[in-house]
């Protein structure tokens, strides 16, 4: 049974996307079989993997015209990751939503019997709360959240915490926190390791151990629509997102 997992923030710019990528590739190369759902509209998870956005059968498409799960998955967008990409028009879906009988619920019924394929199934949703990231959440089983080292994390990450606590206590009562992971941090600087320090004594064993460092070849990377673990397998970044897939598996 698939480990669906919601990688969320609602705070923009906190290294979400780049854990939706990277996180699957880890994944998918120690064997595991992955689905990628990108539900941001601006779909940087779908070029981060060289799939052209806009292309029709899409997620887009799956929430709001009645396409099926299996005609959306792109199969193979990297070994043991397929993706269901995403398009612009998603920033308008969420009217078009509203008039779909329990619209809180679309994501998860559409999803439901393909999900049964994979290990896993990462949903990449956008920085806001909407009707996209309560699908997202009401069809997740956990919450990955990425966190940046800098000064506002812990504002972000309150806000998150509360948006999931409401969502399990009316929608999806098993939803839990899969954990917290540090991203772009900067071993010279001593804000990132306060807010290391911070989080870890708010959210105790929530935390995962491995930090994704500040990286230049990670930043790059999507540009060339590739992982990491493609575009330099040697690189920190590389390294770092395969002791979290490791962190993962071994829970």
């Amino acid at each position: 049974m698939a480990r669906i997992i919601a990688i969320a923030n609602q705070k923009g710019g906190v290294g979400k996307t780049t854990t939706a990528i990277n996180l699957s590739a880890a994944l998918a190369e120690k064997g595991k079989k992955v689905l990628l759902i990108d539900m941001d509209p601006q779909g940087n998870a779908t070029s981060g993997f060289g799939v052209d956005k806009g292309e029709p059968d899409n997620i887009y498409d799956l929430l709001v015209n009645d396409s099926i799960a299996s005609a959306c998955i792109r199969h193979e967008v990297w070994k043991n990751v397929d993706l269901i990409p995403s398009v612009m028009d998603l920033a308008g879906a969420e009217i078009e939503l509203l008039d779909i009988e329990d619209h809180e619920f679309i994501l998860k019924r559409k999803i439901q019997k393909s999900a049964q394929k994979y290990d896993f199934v990462l949903i990449d949703y956008p920085p806001s709360l909407n009707l996209l990231t309560v699908n997202a959440l009401t069809t997740a089983g956990s919450v990955l959240v990425p966190i940046q080292c800098e000064f506002y994390a812990m504002e972000g990450l309150t806000q998150l915490l509360l948006t999931v606590q409401l969502v399990q206590r009316k929608l999806n009562p098993s939803l839990s926190m899969e954990g917290v992971v540090f991203t772009m941090y900067d071993i010279r600087t001593n804000l990132s390791q306060q807010v290391v320090e911070s989080v870890r004594e708010y959210l105790k064993d929530r935390v995962y151990d491995t930090v994704i460092p500040r990286n230049v070849r990670l930043a790059e990377a999507p540009s060339h629509g590739m992982p990491i673990l493609e575009y330099d397998s040697r690189s920190a970044g590389a390294e770092a997102y395969r002791r979290l897939a490791e962190e993962m598996l071994e829970e």
